[in-house]
């Protein structure tokens, strides 16, 4: 129950053990086709390449700023949490002069202080976070599409943590290029991680398409471009988009057991119907912050920003956080987070995604933390967490 990875679902798990297919048999291939056009409902887009990249999200992230970034561009990065700092480590080691537009931690970014940025620098990629699991916080991405369209500046976003639990429409975003992955509100194991790139992102990618001996272009490529080479083979995103075309560029062994997984993942977003499923995470994280303020615990951060499915809890005063996770760990079996940075000791964040978006769990949870609690000496209201998640999850508009 923390801030993920979390348990997968168990037909995850099944579809992972299905037997291996070589990756040009015709039925792989199908695979490949229908886990694109799944992707496709899950981040609300029309765009043709939206994929899968081998690797944990961050190999998304990645693959996304290295393909779009050329040493010495401007790109201004939205940071309110760790992961926003990952983003401005990623594209300076791609050579990027980044312009930082900072939020205190537990609040996120105004739209017109990322509008003044973007007036003085004229970046070519902005870059930001949707939900960042550090501080628990939803940073709003429409007024920052509209900035970046009208400025002429790429817009990505990483949804790692949000993607089919809170809203993330990529089209009306005007976002360029959204990643994710598995490990969170998809219910799935780490390991592999959608992405969706817009034809105008696809154009600027495929214009840095190196050309090798017996190699041509990819599609969509401008004869003679002349942009930079990509530095990285394996996250080179003009190779990979080839290797998911028609064309089947032979780029790398995809991983056959991680398609599996992702396709399933979708197919169970899909059949619970992708409205519905945010509609539970909104509930379910509803339920679990009723019942920590009727415990008494206090929240972190700007709760009109709080990210539907994670929040934070602020640790008792004299309450050894640590020891805490630990005897819920041994004792009850449930894993809640730690924080980072100037948040570490501070606050525990209490996740609700995926597979174990349950209303039941949400209750465990609540019932374990306060007999933890109230065991190491800490002052909260007994019997009144779960009673107060019920209600909520009981309503007659929860149903």
């Amino acid at each position: 129950m923390g801030p993920g990875p979390i348990n997968a679902h168990p037909r995850v798990l099944r579809a992972m053990s299905a037997g291996l297919l070589g990756q040009y048999d015709p039925e792989f291939t199908a695979y490949m086709n229908e886990t694109m056009a799944l992707y496709r409902h899950v981040f609300k887009t029309t765009n043709r390449w939206t994929f899968l990249i081998d690797g944990s999200a961050r190999a998304a992230i990645e693959a996304a700023l290295v393909s779009l970034i050329e040493p010495g561009d401007p790109v201004v990065v939205v940071n309110f949490g760790r992961f926003g700092l990952l983003l401005r480590e990623i594209a300076e080691r791609c050579g990027a002069a980044v312009t930082m537009v900072d939020a205190e931690w537990g609040t996120v970014v105004e739209a017109d202080a990322v509008r003044d940025a973007v007036r003085r620098v004229r970046p070519r990629v902005v870059a930001t976070v949707h939900g960042d699991t550090s501080t628990t916080m939803a940073q709003p991405i429409h007024e920052i599409g509209r900035i970046c369209v009208e400025h002429d500046a790429l817009l990505y976003v990483d949804a790692t943590a949000t993607l089919s639990g809170m809203e993330v429409p990529v089209d009306a975003w005007r976002a360029d290029i959204v990643t994710a992955g598995l490990q969170k509100c998809l219910a799935g194991p780490p390991g592999t991680a959608p992405i969706t790139i817009s034809e105008r992102a696809a154009e600027r990618i495929f214009s840095r398409r190196h050309v090798e001996r017996g190699i041509a272009q990819g599609p969509g490529s401008p004869a003679g471009a002349t942009g930079r080479r990509i530095a990285s083979n394996y996250f080179d995103l003009a190779m990979l988009m080839e290797y998911w075309s028609e064309r089947r560029l032979n780029h790398h062994t995809e991983a056959t057991t991680m398609l599996y997984g992702a396709r399933e993942c979708a197919r169970l977003v899909l059949e619970e119907g992708l409205e519905a499923r945010i509609a539970r995470h909104a509930l379910v994280g509803r339920a679990m912050v009723a019942g920590l303020q009727a415990m008494g615990l206090r929240l972190f951060g700007d709760r009109a920003h709080k990210m539907a499915n994670v929040v934070g809890v602020m640790i008792p005063d004299g309450i050894d956080g640590e020891r805490v996770r630990t005897r819920m760990r041994t004792g009850f079996e449930i894993e809640i987070g730690t924080a980072f940075g100037p948040l570490a000791g501070r606050i525990w964040r209490i996740g609700t995604m995926g597979y174990n978006c349950r209303g039941h769990a949400a209750l465990i949870t609540l019932g374990a933390l306060e007999a933890v609690l109230r065991s190491e000496g800490a002052e909260v209201r007994p019997g009144e967490a779960v009673q107060a998640a019920m209600q909520l999850l009981e309503a007659p508009a929860a149903r």
